[in-house]
């Protein structure tokens, strides 16, 4: 259920929310548990980056990027700074958003494991959610790596796969893996719309959940009985904090509040013109 202002009673005007904004609300809604906003803007900011997540993931996996493990990572150098361990140290003089639209635009020239890509999609879909200035400053000396090594983007942990929506970051784990071959140990995705997720790697792209167990399966120690599985634990940036950060450009919609009721009906069109 969410709650905002102490009330569960929401009602939206005809065209406010997209078609899958409106089922990720409704998913909340009616689960169990208590999601609680401290405004109606928070909601709606979350509503609309978890579609850019998904749609930054479709992208991605649309950008040749290669897949390669940490000792085999690329990245372009007019760009970033390659490290010793792997991780891709933004250039200085480099504005931060140049260097995430890059990795789109130019896909060929990077490759990287399942973990970073995940992080990547975060950062891309913030992009298109903030305002690009603040985009720069609030990354100034972006580094990514894994979601583990990225403080900055604000990761929520959550432990009840049930209640993941579409741009959480879940893992499907891969117990009796071959040590030889450490890559296939599990796959961090991407949960997209229609129970499909973006995997990077391994020819995953964008598949079923029991495709991503499938592949991961025929990579196991010989005689093991111990099928992949998809984790309880998943994570999201915390939308909330991000949300004060949102684009000048975007319209906020008519919020009123009646009796036990909170109306929300749509203004305009928001479009980010300068991503």
């Amino acid at each position: 259920m969410i709650l905002i202002e102490g009330t569960s009673y929401i009602s939206f005007g005809e065209g406010t929310l997209s078609e899958l904004e409106l089922s990720i609300f409704e998913k909340k809604q009616t689960s169990p548990y208590e999601y609680r906003y401290n405004s109606m803007h928070s909601l709606l900011f979350e509503l609309y980056m978890r579609t850019q997540i998904m749609e930054s993931a479709k992208e991605l996996s649309r950008a040749g990027v290669y897949f390669a493990g940490f000792e085999r990572t690329l990245c372009n150098p007019a760009y970033w700074h390659l490290t010793n361990e792997g991780r891709f140290q933004l250039n200085r003089g480099v504005a931060p958003k140049d260097a995430i639209k890059d990795i789109f635009a130019n896909g060929s020239s990077y490759g990287f494991e399942c973990s970073m890509a995940v992080i990547v999609v975060l950062y891309h879909a913030l992009l298109q959610s903030i305002d690009p200035g603040q985009f720069d400053l609030l990354f100034a000396d972006l580094l990514l790596f894994d979601w583990h090594s990225n403080g900055k983007l604000n990761l929520i942990n959550q432990t009840n796969n049930a209640e993941a929506v579409v741009g959480d970051v879940l893992y499907f784990e891969n117990p009796d893996f071959e040590e030889l071959l450490p890559w296939w140990k599990g796959e961090n995705v991407v949960l997209l719309d229609n129970d499909l997720y973006y995997g990077h790697g391994h020819g995953l792209g964008i598949a079923s959940g029991e495709e991503v167990i499938n592949v991961l399966n025929k990579h196991r120690m010989s005689g093991s009985t111990k099928s992949a599985f998809l984790t309880d634990h998943y994570v999201h940036p915390d939308f909330s904090y991000f949300s004060q950060f949102q684009h000048p450009l975007w319209e906020k919609p008519i919020i009123a509040k009646i009796g036990d009721w909170i109306h929300v009906r749509k203004a305009g069109v928001f479009t980010n013109h300068d991503t």
